[in-house]
C-alpha cells in the first residue's frame, strides 16, 4: 500500500490531540470551501471576501493571540493551520496571516488598551479586516529608508507617503502604517499608526495583472495629508523593532505554510503518477519517477521536523529570529523545488489549472521573496555564524 510522505516518518505522535484536531478541522474547511473554487479565483484574480468571516468563525484569525476574542492556541497549532491553509492556496494563508500575525499582532503587542478593545474583537471574527503597511515602492529589504513621513500638527499627526504590495489593502477597514517621525534618524524614529481606511486622504488602489498570488488582494496604500488624532499612534514601540517583530510572527507561519503548498503538489503528483500510463506501465513504476518522489518526500519531512522544532521553541519562549530565518530560507526554497519537480512529472498537464502544481509554484515565487528575501535570510544566518554584518 502506498504511504503518504508525512505518514512515512510517523510524526503524529509528535503532536498533541488538540493540535491534530485543529489541523484536521482546517484541512476539512479547505477541502470543502477553498479547493473546489480556488482555481477559478486564481484565474479571475480575486478571492471570496466571505472567507474572512468564515475563518473568524473557525477561530483562525489571531488564533495564537490571547484575549479580545482570540483563540489563544499555541504556536504549533497556528503553524499547522497555516500549513493546511496553504495546501489550499498561499493567498488564503496570506489573508489569515496578515490579519492575525501582522495587523492584529501589532495592535495586540504594541497598542493601547483602547486600540485593542476597539479593533481586536472585530478583527478576530473577520468583521473588520486589517492590512500592514511597511514595504514601499523603493524600500523593501531596507525598511529604514522608508519615505512615508508622519509630522506633528498640534495634537494631530499628518501622514504622507506610499506603501506597496500590501495584502488585504483594498478591502481593509484598518491599516497599520509605519512612518518615519524623525527624518534625521532613519529607522530610529519609525512609529506605527492605526489608520481607519475611511480617513480622508487614504486610498488603496488594487494591484492587477499579477502572475502570482492571484487568489489574494494586493494593493498600494496612498496617504495624502492623512490627519490622525494623537491616540492613533501605537504607544508601546518606537523604531524598527516594532514592524520587524511583527514580520517575525508572520514568517513563522510561512515556515509551516510553504510545506502545505509542497505537500499538496506532492500528493497530487503521487496520485497522478499512479494513474498515468506510459509505455503500458504506470508512471509511478519508473525508477526516475520514484527517485524524484523519494527526494521530494525527504525534503518535505525534513522541513516539517524543522518547522515543528521551531514551533516548540516558540511555545517555550526560546525562539530566536535567526532561527526563523533558518526555517523560512530552507522550507520555502525546498517547497518551490518540490513544486517545480512535481511539474516535470505531470508534464504538460502540470501547467494547467486542472491541477494545482503551477498555481502553487507561481505563488511560492512570491513567498520566496516576501517577508524577507532568501538573500536577506542568508545574510542573517551568515552574521550569526561569523559575527560580521554584511548588510549594505
Amino acid at each position: 500500500m502506498p504511504t503518504s510522505p508525512l505518514e512515512l516518518l510517523r510524526v503524529d505522535h509528535l503532536l498533541s490531540a488538540e493540535e491534530r484536531d485543529i489541523a484536521a478541522t482546517v484541512r476539512d474547511w479547505v477541502e470543502e470551501r477553498v479547493r473546489p473554487e480556488v482555481a477559478d479565483w486564481y484565474e479571475r484574480g480575486e478571492i471570496d471576501p466571505g472567507l474572512a468571516k468564515e475563518a473568524g468563525a473557525l477561530g483562525l484569525l489571531g488564533m495564537h493571540l490571547t484575549g479580545y476574542g482570540c483563540a489563544g492556541t499555541n504556536a504549533v497549532s497556528y503553524g499547522l493551520a497555516c500549513m493546511e491553509l496553504e495546501a489550499g492556496d498561499s493567498g488564503v494563508r496570506s489573508l489569515v496571516s496578515v490579519q492575525g500575525s501582522l495587523a492584529m499582532f501589532a495592535i495586540w503587542k504594541f497598542g493601547s488598551e483602547e486600540q485593542k478593545q476597539h479593533w481586536l474583537p472585530r478583527m478576530a471574527t473577520g468583521e473588520a479586516i486589517g492590512c500592514f503597511g511597511l514595504t514601499e515602492p523603493d524600500f523593501g529589504s531596507n525598511p529604514a529608508g522608508m519615505r512615508t513621513l508622519a509630522r506633528r500638527d498640534g495634537d494631530d499627526w499628518v501622514l504622507n507617503g506610499t506603501k506597496m504590495w500590501i495584502t488585504n489593502g483594498s478591502v481593509a477597514d484598518v491599516a497599520i502604517v509605519w512612518a518615519q517621525t524623525d527624518p534625521d534618524n532613519p529607522g530610529k524614529g519609525v512609529r506605527g499608526f492605526v489608520v481607519p481606511t475611511d480617513t480622508p486622504g487614504f486610498s488603496a488602489p488594487k494591484i492587477t495583472k499579477k502572475l502570482s498570488l492571484r487568489a489574494s488582494i494586493t494593493s498600494e496604500l496612498v496617504l495624502q495629508d492623512v490627519r490622525l488624532p494623537a491616540d492613533s499612534v501605537l504607544p508601546e514601540v518606537t523604531g524598527l523593532r516594532g514592524p520587524l517583530s511583527c514580520l517575525n510572527e508572520a514568517r513563522f507561519g510561512i515556515v509551516f505554510g510553504a510545506l502545505g503548498a509542497a505537500r499538496d503538489c506532492l500528493d497530487c503528483t503521487l496520485a497522478y503518477a499512479a494513474d498515468r500510463q506510459v509505455f503500458d506501465r504506470s508512471l509511478a513504476s519508473f525508477q526516475l519517477t520514484q527517485a524524484k518522489l523519494a527526494d521530494m518526500a525527504l525534503e518535505l519531512q525534513k522541513g516539517f521536523l524543522l518547522a515543528l522544532h521551531l514551533g516548540r521553541l516558540k511555545d517555550d519562549h526560546r525562539l530566536d529570529p535567526r532561527q526563523v530565518s533558518l526555517g523560512k530560507l530552507n522550507n520555502v526554497r525546498e517547497a518551490i523545488k518540490i513544486a517545480r519537480t512535481c511539474r516535470t512529472i505531470l508534464g504538460a498537464n502540470g501547467i494547467t489549472g486542472e491541477y494545482p502544481i503551477m498555481r502553487h509554484a507561481n505563488n511560492l515565487e512570491s513567498v520566496l521573496t516576501y517577508e524577507g528575501t532568501s538573500e536577506v535570510h542568508q545574510l542573517v544566518i551568515g552574521q550569526a555564524l561569523t559575527g560580521e554584518n554584511a548588510f549594505g
